[in-house]
C-alpha cells in the first residue's frame, strides 16, 4: 500500500515538473509570426512552381473521346467532345471548358485545377450541366507530377454519398488521360469513365 503511495506521489512530481516546459512550449506555439514575416511567406507561396509550370503546358485545344460505364461488365457508352483549357491569375490556376454528351445528352462543364503551395496538394473543383453543387477532389502526383491522383466525394439523392477516385495522366504535351472510380455508399469501386485529351492545336 505505501509502495503505491509512494509511486503515486512521485508521478504526480513528476507530473509538476514538466507542466511548466510544456505551458511555455503552447505559448510559444501560440504567439503570432511577425506581421512582415508574415507578409513574406505567403508572398512566397504565391508564386507558380513546377506543377503550375506542367499545367501552363497544357493551355490549348483539345478534342476528347469519352467511354461512360452504366454498370459493370456492360459496354461503355462512347462519346466525343472539345476542351479548352488556359491558365488563370498569373499562371497559378488551370481552367478547362468541356462540352460534349454525357449519357446521351448535351452536357457541358467547367473545372479548376491547382497545385496548392501551402497544403502541398493538388485541388480541382468541378461543375457541370448535370448538378447544381460544386465537385471538389484533392490529392497527390507522381515523382514526375505527370500522373495525379485525386479523391473526393458527392451527395447522392436519397441520402449518403458516392466516393471517386480519379486518375488524371499527362501523358506529353498533346495527351492526357482521365479515369473516374467511383463507389455507392461504401460499395466496391468500378470505372465510370474514361477520357482521351488530344490537342488539336
Amino acid at each position: 500500500m505505501m509502495r503505491n503511495l509512494l509511486f503515486i506521489l512521485i508521478l504526480i512530481a513528476y507530473c509538476l515538473m514538466l507542466m511548466p516546459s510544456a505551458m511555455a512550449e503552447e505559448k510559444k506555439m501560440e504567439q503570432p509570426m511577425d506581421p512582415q514575416a508574415m507578409m513574406d511567406l505567403y508572398t512566397k507561396l504565391a508564386v507558380p512552381g513546377e506543377p503550375h509550370k506542367l499545367f501552363a503546358s497544357l493551355a490549348g485545344s483539345w478534342k476528347t473521346e469519352t467511354k461512360e460505364w452504366m454498370e459493370p461488365g456492360k459496354p461503355p457508352v462512347e462519346s466525343t467532345g472539345i476542351a479548352e483549357m488556359e491558365m488563370l491569375l498569373g499562371g497559378r490556376f488551370l481552367q478547362q471548358k468541356f462540352n460534349g454528351s454525357m449519357m446521351g445528352k448535351p452536357y457541358s462543364g467547367i473545372g479548376i485545377s491547382a497545385y496548392d503551395n501551402i497544403l502541398e496538394r493538388y485541388v480541382s473543383a468541378w461543375m457541370d450541366t448535370m448538378s447544381t453543387g460544386i465537385f471538389m477532389m484533392e490529392g497527390t502526383a507522381s515523382a514526375d507530377g505527370r500522373t495525379i491522383t485525386l479523391k473526393g466525394q458527392h451527395a447522392e439523392p436519397g441520402g449518403g454519398y458516392m466516393t471517386h477516385r480519379a486518375i488524371w495522366k499527362i501523358v506529353d504535351n498533346n495527351t492526357q488521360t482521365f479515369v473516374m472510380y467511383g463507389a455507392h455508399h461504401g460499395g466496391e469501386e468500378m470505372k465510370m469513365m474514361e477520357i482521351t485529351y488530344t490537342r488539336k492545336r
